[in-house]
């Protein structure tokens, strides 16, 4: 059965609590997502910070004040909690510190049981206490359409995937923040995106280089110059 270990994407970005938020703003448009986990000097996953987090920044959309008579229905400590949300500095003071994370091992079944039970678009995934990839809702729709979920996944198609990751990563052209892979009886399907079709066909002559791999499923999209 395929797990996390199986989709998850190994290259993420990831802010530290010391991070100033505007500048996490910018990442988030720049890389085009909505949110990235907090990790502290030891790898290990201390918060999520994301749109939601930001958007009530009086930094990000000018300052913001709450009509009279709900003043009076709130409390004062809350009234002190959205002031330092507000108007914090730092990635600590906005970031959402409940992280629903799962573990390499953990099921696709069991991740959109818990995406759907709370609401949310990806997972951290943790081995040991660290960050070692993330699952979005992307990725489980990539399995979907590349396999059979419910088939055993073999070891050769994940040793597939790890040497592939691997090369991959050693390559100055191939940006991994931008891809995913997903292998099933040595077909390896190619997901996410390519700057050009230099990049598209390196991509495929790597994977077909891979021992045990039997074909290449190009799902790559293009994506010009400036885009997000």
């Amino acid at each position: 059965m395929l797990t996390a270990n199986d989709v998850m994407t190994t290259e993420v970005v990831t802010v530290s609590p010391e991070t100033p938020v505007p500048d996490v703003a910018r990442l988030l448009h720049e890389r085009g997502i909505s949110g990235v986990p907090v990790v502290d000097t030891d790898g290990k996953v201390v918060g999520i910070v994301s749109e939601g987090d930001l958007i009530g920044h009086a930094g990000t959309i000018g300052e913001q004040r709450r009509s009279w008579w709900l003043r009076l229905l709130t409390g004062e400590d809350a009234l002190a909690r959205d002031y330092a949300k507000t108007h914090a500095r730092s990635v600590r003071d906005v970031m959402t510190t409940r992280v629903i994370s799962v573990p390499d091992t953990a099921s696709l079944a069991d991740i959109a049981r818990r995406m759907e039970k709370h609401g949310i678009k990806r997972v951290p995934v943790v081995r040991d206490g660290r960050l070692i990839g993330i699952v979005s809702r992307g990725n489980l729709l990539q399995a979907l359409a590349a396999t059979d979920i419910s088939k055993d996944v073999s070891a050769d198609d994940r040793t597939i995937r790890e040497r592939l990751i691997a090369d991959l990563r050693a390559q100055p052209w191939a940006s991994m923040l931008t891809k995913n892979i997903v292998v099933e009886n040595g077909a390896v399907h190619l997901f996410g995106f390519v700057r050009s079709e230099e990049e598209r066909r390196a991509l495929r002559i790597a994977a077909e280089n891979v021992p045990g791999v039997t074909k290449v499923e190009d799902h790559l999209m293009r994506r010009e110059p400036g885009g997000i």
